[in-house]
């Protein structure tokens, strides 16, 4: 066969095995025919082409085979039933749900045959439960957007066929997070490890998706109220239900149907691919320095890159501050993926009418965006006398890739050229980013070290950070809001960190060395390179914080893995205010902050 993700992407031919449950007959013609007797268990795709926009095949320049077999498919046949729902994987949470929601039993019936889709519903909460468990123990919750939002989608409609199909009451779906546990718990000791956790999270998404149903069915009314004679439910307004109140599509479907309405399907697909569209050209167009060209240096443009024999870029005077870098070497220059003939995008010269264009030098000064810090912006020099201004740089592999516009003269690959970073743009970049990992410190000294009892167990865990220009922000673990004595004790403790003048220091070190300074705080589940660069705020030098590593000293002060720019010392913040704190996501709050200029016009608005 021939395997594909999508209309795009990675794909080839494959090896698919297929299980006969009848057996003792040929059964060829009915691989693939949507037959519950022959099932395939395993597949083996042979990765060799990416699918192109146009339709083409283009060959991969690295190959592989990408394997998978199916666990709950292996146990029906191990079990000799005819369905993975008719496993012990599934009969245990069949057995809850009946209990919890007073459903008549499971009895694995399926299209018209299951009056009111009671079976199918024990099987969507039973799966859906699975799903949202194993995701919330490895740290995803739902949210509104990325991977938080799927969650919160397949939650939603647990819940859903659950109260609609099971008549089950608010709060049942968090119910059957023991009976998976007292499954899985054993093999995947993190489910038992945080259950609690796990209950919390579902039982809140619950109750709130109760009052969005709410909320949804009143707007749904109001809508088809103006509808008058029209047999039509518009696909725009049901996109409206589905993206502001985050109610399913298939829910407003079927109101419809219960109103003697025609769900225009067509329309929603289009608006919700319109929607899509528009969040995919915002990204390209930030990964394009602002144009419609793809700029981005996927597994093609890299492999070109080293077949070509082009070395990792050196980076390393990236930690060097108000100094231009010379004698970098012009190794490549990019005009876009599709934009050439060969349709890689490598050329040997850039003119101003190329457009936006990107840069790989030998070594350069620029940060790539990377670590929640965003990229230096500035201007690259040729011999020539060329100059091209650097709009963004972003980091593929070990390649850096300075995007921008030649202003003006030819760049020519093989020349060399002098880099000029923007300093007076990265100073506030490196202040917030210190000040970032000073607020980590503060937060968890705050909330759990200083604590009363009452936090025991608590944490403060790093869930994402964005650190640029104008301003920081920093996602961690909590479990809700902080007060307004918590809120003024961590900007105080932030403040006078400044005020002290703490030296900031950066040694790169051995992996293993590093993990046991008693204070170090590291993002959970990110892997680290080996040596690894250490970052601590503290008047203490990192060489003396190695040398005795358990000293109790060492939690007075912030220590980090990171590979950003920083300040040399918080002296030169010269301020810090807290201009927010919000929950994005259950169990994950969010602060806004300010530094230096931004700090002082800050205080002085709010002494207005």
């Amino acid at each position: 066969n021939f395997w594909e993700m999508g209309a795009t992407g990675p794909c080839g031919p494959c090896t698919e095995i297929h299980y006969d449950r009848i057996g003792n007959r040929d059964a060829a013609s009915l691989v693939n025919a949507d037959l519950p007797d022959v099932i395939e268990i395993w597949n083996n795709v042979f990765i060799q082409f990416n699918r192109e926009a146009d339709g083409s095949l283009r060959p991969l320049p690295a190959q592989h085979v990408d394997t998978g077999m199916g666990f709950e498919r292996l146990t029906s046949i191990l079990q000799g039933v005819d369905s993975n729902y008719d496993t012990d994987i599934f009969i245990p949470l069949f057995d809850a749900i009946r209990s919890i929601t007073g459903a008549r039993p499971y009895a694995g019936k399926i299209g018209s045959e299951d009056e009111g889709y009671v079976d199918m519903a024990y099987r969507v909460v039973a799966d859906h439960v699975r799903t949202l468990s194993f995701a919330i123990a490895d740290g995803a919750v739902p949210s509104n957007d990325g991977r938080g939002y799927v969650l919160r989608r397949v939650l939603r409609r647990a819940v859903r066929y659950g109260r609609q199909n099971l008549n089950a009451e608010l709060g049942f779906f968090a119910k059957l997070v023991r009976t998976l546990v007292d499954l899985m718990g054993d093999t995947f000791p993190e489910l038992r490890e945080k259950e609690e956790y796990i209950t919390s999270v579902i039982r809140e998404e619950e109750e709130s998706f109760s009052k969005t149903v709410d909320k949804g069915i009143v707007e749904f009314k109001k809508m088809c109220d103006a509808l008058g004679d029209q047999k039509t439910f518009p696909g725009a307004d049901a996109f409206t239900l589905f993206a502001e109140r985050g109610f399913p599509v298939d829910l407003t479907e079927l109101m419809c149907e219960e109103r003697g309405l025609v769900l225009d399907t067509a329309g929603f697909d289009a608006k919700l691919k319109e929607e899509q569209d528009k969040s995919k050209e915002a990204h390209l167009k930030k990964m394009s320095a602002g144009t419609g060209k793809d700029m981005r240096l996927v597994a093609e443009q890299t492999s070109h890159l080293v077949g070509k024999g082009v070395d990792p870029t050196d980076d390393s005077a990236k930690y060097v501050w108000d100094d231009d870098l010379t004698g970098s070497t012009v190794k490549a220059l990019f005009v876009g993926r599709n934009e050439t003939e060969d349709g890689v995008g490598f050329v040997d010269s850039i003119t101003p009418e190329s457009g936006a264009v990107g840069i790989v030098l030998d070594k350069t000064n620029f940060y790539g965006e990377a670590g929640g810090q965003i990229y230096d912006t500035g201007s690259i020099v040729a011999a020539s006398g060329a100059t091209i201004e650097v709009t963004n740089v972003q980091v593929y592999g070990s390649f850096v890739l300075h995007l921008g516009e030649v202003k003006s003269g030819t760049v020519t690959v093989g020349e060399s050229a002098t880099c000029k970073v923007d300093y007076a743009r990265r100073s506030p970049v490196a202040a917030n980013h210190t000040m970032t990992h000073v607020l980590n410190h503060a937060l968890r000294d705050v909330l759990v070290t200083r604590a009363e009892s009452s936090s025991a167990g608590a944490a403060v865990d790093q869930k994402g950070s964005l650190c640029d220009e104008s301003k920081l922000r920093f996602d961690f673990s909590w479990s809700g809001a902080l007060t307004a004595d918590q809120l003024a004790a961590v900007e105080r403790m932030c403040v006078e960190t400044i005020e002290r003048g703490v030296p900031v220091d950066t040694l790169v070190a051995a992996l293993d060395d590093a993990r046991s300074i008693s204070s170090l705080r590291a993002v959970f589940g990110e892997t680290y390179p080996d040596p690894v660069r250490v970052v601590a705020v503290s008047s203490s030098p990192i060489s003396d914080m190695l040398a005795n590593p358990s000293d109790e000293r060492w939690k007075d002060y912030s220590v980090e893995f990171c590979g950003g720019t920083h300040l040399k010392n918080t002296s030169e913040a010269k301020g810090f205010v807290l201009l927010s704190e919000e929950g994005i996501a259950k169990g994950i709050r969010r602060i806004t902050a300010v530094t230096m200029k931004d700090a002082a016009d800050a205080t002085a608005r709010a002494a207005e």
